[in-house]
């Protein structure tokens, strides 16, 4: 400890254990940072919330720690956890009490001289830090303290800055919360506390039983990423690198994680028998394993359990110990919700979408309050409205979505999939941007871990004109979902929208690398590359989209700007004759590129009344910068509440 050094006047890192209220995780991330900045190791979290019981790895930080600082206020005073912690410092005598609102300490705490910081504002000055040192070195019985050289410098990453002078563990806590992070968990490439779920596998004999292992699996992901000390990789990005050839070690390295997490599914009646295993991705030895026969009736409880359990072994503590939202306890309700899921997954044409419309339905009526499947159904609604409806059959079908996923967020009001459903639900079919911000910027607070959330959390920001939160959120979820192709096409959508072609190119390619078939990209691409003056490479990538409606609206585009107009005709012509009015938005966007600025206006109008969802883009669409500077089009963008 620090107190037992320095006595020839050496360089001594001390520790801080910053124990606060979650209320106050603003103010003690900014005294953390502030204090992290001046030298010392300081162990805290702000985003663990406490259990029911005091945790002994909080009590080792507590005994390693040279000094507690406590911040008090009239929410901390009413915290157990934070008494706790207080006791511990005081017992030791290295106490040292701030107060953030004026509130005095607690019975039992009052000894000690507090630093009243009440009328201050988040950030702490250079006065206060110093107040602070001074009462730190009064604590571990020095006159001043003395800094390391090499100290963590201001901004520099909070996780990374608490590990130095940590050893070979350092635990980080704050509320009755804590993270214990171990070097030997880092392997060459793997990123902090990254884990891969793959397929756990179908040990039925029966390949209809698939879908109980795949949904287990997608569960077990999604309890995964409650946790915001894990990177947990998306489920695309871990099913394509299962079979990869050299085994566990082999399939780390190529989805750059620590550990991976397998396991098999074996069921008897309403009871499932879950294997899991853990493994070391540097070594790819097995590291832990364990076997649950789990009745699906407490499915969500027992896949909670699991998601502890990892993050236990891998040293990340839960958020929550409570059973992921949104669930069910009927075993029909799951069942029909599984084999919907997993049908809407494949979505491979209109018959396989009605199908898992009506699976969610059976869901739903089974169990009215099954969340998740009315999240579900709402999304599958959305899907179909987009691809296959009718343009009289848009609007109402819209209106059902929304209203299912109002209910899911009504049942589970931290249920991340519901926000999200609602979100979108709003901003494609009603064109409700204000309603949809709140229920996207929800489904980012409840699911920043799930790449699909962030994918379209990324999208909607940028055409709701915030350029830099859907860099952000794409970065997040390419670093989650690195092998999925459609993660890459939606990262080449927003450069797309920001005028960046270069960059959108090298993600359409990259998509388009992963799946060659993955629809629209192949028209982006030669979009891109015409805006690029590339003319002879653009035309063969547009000639290569598979989707008509996209294909013909980019080869319209792409002739006339090549001066070829009777092509460019033909084109439009056959986009009318062939797509109709489902094409209303594209049709716009080739009249736009053609000089045609009424017609333009003329064809976005009738798309707002049949709810067409191309209208979201309207805001950040390239192609309608022709007639961005029209007074009439600013006008009709204002309508929709984009600026």
């Amino acid at each position: 400890m620090a107190s037992d050094a320095n006595m020839a006047g050496e360089a001594v890192r001390v520790t801080l254990f910053l124990s606060y209220a979650h209320a106050d995780a603003k103010r003690a991330e900014a005294f953390a940072s502030a204090l992290t900045a001046r030298g010392y190791t300081v162990w805290w979290d702000t985003m663990i919330e406490g259990g029911a019981s005091f945790a002994k790895s909080i009590r080792a930080a507590l005994d390693a720690a040279d000094v507690v600082i406590v911040l008090w206020s009239k929410t901390s005073i009413e915290s157990d956890w934070v008494a706790d912690e207080a006791a511990q410092g005081r017992d030791r005598k290295r106490l040292v009490p701030l107060s953030l609102d004026g509130s005095l300490p607690p019975l039992g705490f009052r000894q000690y001289q507090t630093i009243d910081l009440s009328g201050r504002g988040v950030k702490p000055s250079a006065a206060q830090i110093e107040r602070i040192e001074r009462a730190i070195g009064v604590a571990i019985g020095q006159k001043a303290v003395v800094r390391p050289r090499g100290i963590a410098a201001p901004g520099v990453d909070r996780r990374r800055a608490l590990m130095i002078g940590g050893g070979a563990t350092a635990v980080l806590a704050g509320g009755g919360g804590v993270f214990a992070f171990r070097d030997s968990l880092f392997g060459p490439g793997a990123a902090e506390r990254s884990i891969a779920v793959l397929p756990f596998k179908n040990l039925s004999g029966d390949a209809t039983q698939a879908y109980l292992s795949d949904g287990l699996t997608d569960e077990v992901r999604s309890a995964l990423t409650r946790n915001v000390g894990l990177k947990v990789l998306a489920a695309t990005s871990s099913n394509t690198a299962q079979e990869e050839a050299g085994g566990a070690k082999a399939i780390a390295v190529k989805l750059g994680v620590a550990h991976l997490l397998a396991g098999s599914v074996q069921r008897s009646g309403d009871v499932a028998r879950v294997s899991i295993e853990l493994t070391d991705g540097r070594t790819g030895f097995s590291t832990w394993s364990k076997r649950i026969d789990a009745n699906l009736t407490d499915i969500f409880a027992f896949q909670s359990e699991v998601a502890r359990t990892v993050s236990e072994a891998l040293s990340v503590r839960m958020a929550t110990q409570d059973p992921s939202p949104g669930g069910t306890r009927s075993v029909a309700a799951y069942e029909a919700y599984l084999r919907g899921k997993a049908l809407f997954n494949l979505s491979k044409d209109e018959a396989t979408v009605r199908e898992a419309r009506a699976l969610f339905e059976n869901a739903i009526v089974a169990d009215p309050t099954f969340a998740l499947a009315r999240a579900g159904l709402s999304r599958l609604l959305q899907t179909y409205a987009n691809q296959y409806a009718s343009a009289a059959e848009i609007g109402p079908t819209y209106d059902t979505a929304i209203a299912e996923a109002q209910k899911a967020v009504d049942l589970a009001p931290r249920l991340a999939e519901a926000h999200l459903a609602l979100g979108f639900a709003k901003y494609a079919g009603n064109y409700d941007i204000e309603g949809a911000r709140a229920a996207f910027e929800k489904a980012h607070e409840y699911g920043r871990g799930n790449a699909d959330t962030l994918l379209v959390y990324a999208n909607y920001s940028v055409r709701a004109g915030r350029p830099k939160a859907a860099h952000q959120a794409i970065e997040r979820a390419l670093a989650l979902d690195p092998l999925n192709p459609r993660t890459h096409r939606a990262a080449g959508s927003i450069d797309f929208a920001v005028r960046n072609y270069a960059k959108a190119a090298e993600n359409y390619r990259r998509a388009l690398n992963l799946n060659p078939d993955l629809s629209t990209v192949n028209a982006f691409l030669g979009l891109s590359l015409m805006q690029m003056g590339q003319m002879a490479k653009a035309r063969s990538a547009i000639t290569a989209e598979k989707s008509k409606m996209f294909r013909l609206t980019a080869l319209a585009i792409f002739e006339r700007r090549a001066g070829n107009q009777a092509a460019a005709d033909r084109a439009l012509n056959a986009l009318v004759s062939e797509v109709g009015d489902s094409s209303l938005y594209q049709q716009a966007q080739v009249m736009a590129q053609f000089g045609r600025g009424d017609e333009a206006l003329a064809l976005l109008a009738r798309a707002k009344a049949v709810g067409d969802p191309g209208l979201t883009a309207l805001a950040s669409d390239p192609l309608l910068d022709p007639i961005a500077s029209d007074p009439r089009f600013i006008a009709f963008v204002r309508a929709f509440g984009l600026a």
